[in-house]
């Protein structure tokens, strides 16, 4: 079993939704998370995502068409598979009905619904955590090309771990807040953990297709790049940017911090 990507792809992701419930236990210890740490934690998370877009993902996907001989070049089979990937968010955003933190009494997007709002709040993490676990899917989905290579199963778990480390911070972003608008703490940790079980979904969807269907991977490696794009540019920054000047320049370094890590785990790790 452990030599099967899927599996492995299903492990990981677990792991990565249960860094999500460890932050959103942080629920029982505080009530309120003040603006600067949201803020900074926002920032991390995007940056550890933009860090792993790259290091992880399109240069991954840039060199495996290059010595794939497909009919395309490189650059524009990672083009197609980045730009897909954003749609596929964009078109997501637009379908599914979620409301953002701070968003005011009946600003909803998507589909227009009754839910209730925490469920609302709670669907618009839940969204861009559909990238992260198609990222650690799509890499650990690659070791079938390369014959669990060892440097490949160090890079398919330094996307993980750095996926990870940012969902703790993003489990406490979801859960505290939810206390605040009126949850009770063992309501806000269900949700703030429920938002990251889409990840083991997500995760072996992406593994599964890339074992089955070789071809694509270097097209879904891109694609996941293209969908954690979308999400920091769309969402995490302009949420981390609230505020005043203080509080934009802790955002700023914990995108700078998060990037750090990232490449640091990438790099070291493959």
């Amino acid at each position: 079993m452990l030599e099967n990507p899927v599996f492995l792809a299903l492990l990981a992701t677990l792991g990565t939704w249960a860094m999500t419930a460890l932050g959103a236990a942080l629920v029982f210890f505080f009530k309120e998370i003040r603006l600067h740490i949201l803020n900074m934690m926002l920032g991390f998370a995007a940056g550890v995502m933009v860090a792993a877009s790259f290091w992880s993902l399109l240069d991954p996907a840039i060199q495996m068409a290059e010595t794939g001989g497909g009919p395309l070049p490189a650059w524009l089979v990672a083009a197609v598979g980045f730009v897909v990937g954003a749609l596929f968010l964009f078109l997501a955003d637009k379908l599914m009905p979620h409301i953002h933190f701070g968003a005011a009494p009946g600003e909803q997007e998507g589909i227009s619904t009754h839910w209730r709002r925490s469920v609302l709040l709670v669907l618009s993490i839940t969204l861009h955590n559909i990238p992260e676990g198609l990222a650690v899917g799509v890499a650990f989905g690659s070791l079938a090309m390369t014959g669990m290579d060892q440097s490949a199963l160090m890079a398919a778990l330094a996307v993980a771990i750095g996926i990870g480390i940012q969902n703790f911070p993003e489990g406490a972003a979801v859960s505290i807040p939810l206390r605040r608008e009126g949850l009770s703490r063992t309501k806000s940790f269900l949700y703030g953990q429920a938002s990251g079980l889409v990840e083991p979904i997500a995760g072996v969807i992406g593994a599964a297709l890339v074992v089955s269907m070789e071809a694509i991977l270097p097209y879904a490696l891109a694609f996941a790049a293209g969908a954690m794009i979308y999400v920091v540019v769309e969402e995490l920054i302009p949420t981390a940017q609230t505020g005043g000047h203080k509080e934009t320049e802790l955002s700023t370094m914990g995108c700078i911090l998060g990037f750090t890590v990232m490449m640091i785990l990438d790099v070291a790790l493959s």
